[in-house]
């Protein structure tokens, strides 16, 4: 059984920097691909970033250039490096793990940009 934890959330001021981080329990980490999505009430989820098992990245327009994620297969933990924030980044950010046939989220961490 996969379970996810993010954590890192929080309040930062406009053009500030914030690093949440994902926690994967189980096993097959390195198996898996992971990404980051978002969510605000009233939208759609969106996907933010992703990292394949292979390393291969994927960006969302919005954040290329300001967002770095990386995967650390030895720490079973997947990272958003998050700078310039705008108050456009706020939501709840979540963890998913997925391949072929599964996926798996996590509850979400809350990033609030605001000044």
């Amino acid at each position: 059984q996969v379970q996810l934890l993010e954590s890192g959330g929080g309040l930062v001021q406009p053009g500030g920097s914030l690093r949440v981080s994902c926690v994967f329990s189980g096993i097959g980490f390195s198996a898996y691909a992971m990404g980051w999505y978002r969510q605000t009430p009233g939208k759609q989820r969106e996907s933010v970033a992703r990292v394949a098992t292979d390393g291969t990245t994927y960006y969302v327009d919005s954040v290329k250039g300001r967002f770095t994620i990386s995967r650390d297969n030895g720490r079973h933990t997947v990272y958003l490096q998050m700078n310039n924030l705008t108050p456009e980044d706020t939501a709840v950010y979540l963890c998913k793990a997925f391949n072929y046939n599964e996926e798996y989220w996590g509850q979400g961490t809350q990033v609030t940009v605001s000044s």
